[in-house]
């Protein structure tokens, strides 16, 4: 009986631990995914002012009120180009893009104060004083702000510091500062609550003004402890015990060093465990029992009992086991997979050219580089194809709305495929006019171009694309066919849905997105995308425009 117990209470140990350990492992995914999350919204952002950032140094009044002190001219002629950032944004899909206030900063890194600053966002002279930086950045920066809100609530906002480097010399000559609101993605049905800590106090306001506080300096003493990027620790909080994590957000910028700060609370697991600790002695003491009222009998009984015995303790056995198991499963919480491939694709890619550069290897061992170097680009263009269509989805890739000549781009598109290999035949049948659409060159580009390569992938040795383009009713229909093996009836039901390639098609290239993002940036220039037909040796689709201009110039074109 004792030594059951022993193994038992060894057992009961050991399961704990790991669970604990589980636990808090599956707790800091949650945390890193709530920070990657966050990150993607800052890289919108941070695309969104830099193209901002870029059109303002363009400007010549810009230049003049930031070079020649002519400072009477900047916020005037700022406020259109930042329209878009301080207005309010009704699109619930991507949150955080409405900046509350901005200001300009001098050579010095000073505040260039607004002649009127109900234009540009209100701020008192304090909180505008935290806005300067000691230098000019010469890259993005973030920081943190906290700021007096109605009836005193304190918030914190998000401050995103952009340089603008003139057009003429390349150097920094000013950086534009935009305050944003600071999410607070709290769950109320779990309590987990997120802030952040700055200057020694962290912003988490449902904690109530005591455990606040007490909260502040755990998390000042941790940091100071740590002395890195981010750690962990547990504490009480209100009497209920809570993990607590927290990560460092800005690192190498001229702002204050900020950490976000997560709270889990544990008190639901510690019961879980508890129960599952009397559980499992529970089973041990009854092992025990069982075991021992069975040694206790006479010698002559022991043959007898020996296979009763062996299956009673199999079956404490396999309830000890299964115990253990909803022990890990309880401690399980589900994380955000998602990942940003870009920077480790890119690196994977330099390492695997400098390592093809080694001089010492065979011709074979670079050819198997060189097809691993070619598999980094497909990565590459699938997160770059899946970028667009999130930026698609989200309704933020807006499109400049222009005529653009689509007799040109089929033509130059032609003069690219007959350069291939593979000896197909294009064709183009787009009469003896310039035909104009409306909308942006590059994506309507992009549009053709896929076609166009999903045409040659699919044909067959020596076969032929055919491209027509005419105008019907007010649109400008293209279709793109090609000879090749026709498409069955159930694949053609979900040819445009994403990553979906025929079982027949395995042994072809690609990555299933490309029929997809043609069609969804087809219907963004407000036309479509559809399949003609797929039978015998011919596949076709079709494409619509709104055209752009009832003029058209008359011109020959070869085929």
């Amino acid at each position: 009986m004792l030594v059951v117990i022993l193994v038992t209470s060894t057992g009961l140990y050991f399961a704990l631990r790991e669970a604990a350990a589980n636990f808090e492992d599956e707790l800091q995914r949650d945390f890193r995914s709530k920070l990657d999350s966050e990150h993607r919204v800052e890289e919108i952002q941070y695309a969104a002012l830099t193209e901002h950032c870029r059109s303002l140094a363009r400007r010549p009044r810009i230049h003049a009120a930031l070079e020649d002190g002519a400072l009477d001219l900047l916020y005037p002629s700022a406020s259109d180009e930042l329209r878009d950032l301080t207005e309010p944004d009704d699109d619930p899909s991507m949150p955080g893009l409405h900046a509350n206030y901005y200001r300009f900063l001098d050579i010095h890194g000073a505040v260039i104060s607004p002649p009127n600053p109900d234009e540009v966002g209100r701020l008192n002279a304090s909180d505008e004083g935290q806005l300067a930086l000691k230098t000019l950045p010469d890259q993005q920066q973030t920081g943190y702000l906290y700021r007096g809100g109605v009836n005193g609530k304190e918030t914190v906002d998000e401050l995103i510091a952009v340089p603008i480097v003139s057009t003429e010399t390349g150097e920094v000559i000013s950086a534009l500062v935009l305050g944003f609101t600071f999410p607070e993605p709290d769950d109320a049905t779990t309590g987990i609550q997120s802030g952040i800590w700055l200057h020694g106090r962290i912003h988490l306001p449902t904690l109530g003004e005591a455990a606040e506080a007490g909260l502040s300096a755990e998390v000042t003493t941790a940091i100071a402890s740590t002395g890195g990027p981010g750690g962990r620790f547990t504490t009480q909080i209100g009497g209920v015990p809570h993990i607590v994590f927290f990560n460092l957000v800005n690192s190498s910028s001229l702002f204050p060093p900020a950490y976000q700060v997560c709270i889990y609370p544990v008190a639901d697991f510690l019961d879980r465990q508890r129960r599952m600790r009397w559980q499992i002695i529970g089973a041990g003491l009854l092992a025990s029992k069982i075991i021992s009222d069975h040694l206790s009998q006479p010698v002559e009984q022991l043959a007898k009992d020996s296979v009763k015995n062996r299956v009673q303790r199999e079956q404490a056995e396999a309830r000890l086991e299964s115990t253990h198991l909803e022990l890990q499963r309880s401690a399980r919480f589900s994380a955000d997979t998602s990942h940003q491939l870009k920077t480790p694709v890119t690196v994977l890619r330099a390492g695997l050219e400098e390592l093809r550069a080694h001089p010492n290897l065979t011709h074979e061992t670079r050819e198997e580089i060189s097809a691993l170097i070619h598999q980094t680009f497909r990565i590459t263009s699938i997160v770059e194809d899946l970028l667009l269509l999130s930026r698609l989805e989200a309704g933020r890739l807006q499109l400049e709305d222009q005529s653009v000549n689509i007799t040109r781009l089929i033509a130059s598109l032609q003069d690219d495929l007959s350069t291939q290999p593979e000896g197909l035949g294009v064709q183009a049948d787009i009469g003896g006019a310039v035909i104009h659409v409306r909308g942006e060159e590059r994506y309507i580009s992009l549009i053709l171009q896929n076609l166009l390569e999903n045409a040659c992938k699919y044909n067959r040795q020596g076969g032929t694309i055919r491209v027509g383009c005419h105008e019907h009713e007010g649109w400008v229909l293209l279709t793109i066919g090609n000879t090749g093996p026709p498409i069955s009836p159930d694949a053609q039901e979900r040819i445009f849905e994403r990553f979906h390639r025929g079982a027949a098609n395995e042994d072809i290239p690609g990555h299933g997105l490309g029929l997809n993002l043609a069609r969804e940036l087809a219907r963004l220039h407000g036309g479509d995308l559809r399949l003609v037909g797929s039978r015998a040796d011919w596949t076709e689709f079709e494409v619509r425009f709104r055209i752009a201009s009832e003029a058209k110039i008359a011109v020959h074109h070869d085929v």
